[in-house]
């Protein structure tokens, strides 16, 4: 059965970013891939908002920045622990900007995150010290939007944290599966899928929307 798409759906593209693709910094494998995909699905779609990861160059989430440690390992930090990245997403650099691909000139809203130095954010409604806020849930809210479709990079840490922090704010949230790419380290898809599901999240796959 094929989902009809209101006025009122939102198509939120998560990370997009140039870093994200294949031969980036943190390039999640297949990521290109979706991006034909997100535009077919955004023609559906009269709400279109992208998030956008966006750090400074000494972030607290860089590997770079702490002595004696390489990507991927886990630290304490003030608001809990934290993977540590390659750079990735810095101001201004070309792996930050939205894929070229993407063609969806009808997308009103870019959330940036990421961007508080002592703070790192997957989430498009929140950082990860779970207090600070980046306002989407508020413009969501204004506009009288409250249903989501979640595609982008990757699905294992922006998605879903995205995805659970929108269900969480009163958000109806639905992940389109096949448009999204995971990083996959040491279990975290599942983890991710099963924290979704537990939030309530919905799972579907773009057939459903584009029939």
């Amino acid at each position: 059965m094929t989902i009809e798409i209101s006025p009122r759906d939102v198509l939120v593209v998560v990370d997009v970013q140039n870093d994200f693709l294949p031969g980036g910094r943190l390039g999640v494998a297949g990521g290109d891939e979706i991006v034909p995909l997100i535009n077919a699905l955004a023609k559906k779609f009269t709400q279109v908002i992208f998030t956008q990861d966006w750090h400074p160059a000494d972030h607290i989430s860089f590997a770079s920045q702490h002595a004696g440690k390489a990507p991927f390992e886990m630290i304490e930090l003030d608001y809990g622990p934290q993977v540590l990245w390659p750079d990735h997403c810095t101001w201004h650099s070309h792996g930050a900007e939205l894929a070229a691909g993407l063609d969806i000139p009808h997308g009103q809203l870019i959330i940036r995150k990421g961007y508080n130095r002592a703070i790192d954010s997957y989430s498009g409604f929140q950082e990860a010290d779970r207090e600070t806020l980046t306002g989407l849930a508020g413009y969501l809210n204004e506009r009288d939007l409250d249903r989501l479709y979640l595609v982008g990079l990757a699905t294992d840490f922006c998605v879903g944290w995205t995805a659970i922090d929108g269900a969480a704010a009163g958000f109806d949230v639905t992940v389109i599966e096949d448009a999204t790419r995971a990083i996959d380290s040491n279990g975290s898809l599942a983890r991710a899928w099963a924290d979704m599901e537990e939030a309530g999240v919905q799972r579907i796959m773009s057939r459903q929307i584009l029939g």
